[in-house]
C-alpha cells in the first residue's frame, strides 16, 4: 500500500511539472498595426496581414518579422521577449524547466502590440 502512495505521489508531481507549459501555454496572440495593410511574415513564413491577431509559438530563439507592402519599403524587427514569471513555480525540478525552456513557455512574447511606419519606396523620376 505504501508503494503505491509513493508511486500517486510521483506521478502526481511528474504531471503538475513544467508550469509555465501548463497555465500559460506555448503560443501568444499579437497584433502588428502599421499605417499601411502590409503582409506579415515570421522566419521567412508568411502569417497574416498587419491588423490581424496572429498566435506565434513561444521560442528560445529570435523570431524575425518581416512587412512588406507595394510601394514601401520591407521593415524587418525582431519581436520582443520577456521571462515567463510562471516558470519560477518548476521550483528546482530540472525535468520541469527542460519542458519549457523545450516549448519555449519559459519566455513569453511582449509587448503584445506592435505599431509600425512602413517608408514609401523613393519614386525615380525619367528624364
Amino acid at each position: 500500500m505504501k508503494k503505491l502512495s509513493t508511486s500517486l505521489i510521483l506521478v502526481a508531481m511528474i504531471l503538475t511539472q513544467s508550469c509555465a507549459t501548463l497555465f500559460t501555454g506555448t503560443k501568444d496572440t499579437i497584433v502588428i498595426n502599421s499605417d499601411q495593410k502590409a503582409k506579415i511574415e515570421i522566419d521567412g513564413i508568411q502569417v497574416g496581414h498587419t491588423g490581424e491577431s496572429i498566435r506565434v509559438k513561444r521560442s528560445l530563439n529570435d523570431k524575425v518579422v518581416t512587412l512588406k507592402a507595394d510601394g514601401y519599403e520591407t521593415k524587418t524587427f525582431e519581436l520582443q521577449k520577456a521571462f515567463n514569471v510562471v516558470s519560477v513555480l518548476n521550483f528546482l525540478s530540472p525535468l520541469a524547466w527542460g519542458i519549457d525552456a523545450l516549448t519555449g513557455a519559459v519566455m513569453k512574447y511582449e509587448p503584445k502590440v506592435y505599431n509600425m511606419e512602413l517608408d514609401a519606396k523613393p519614386t525615380t523620376q525619367k528624364q
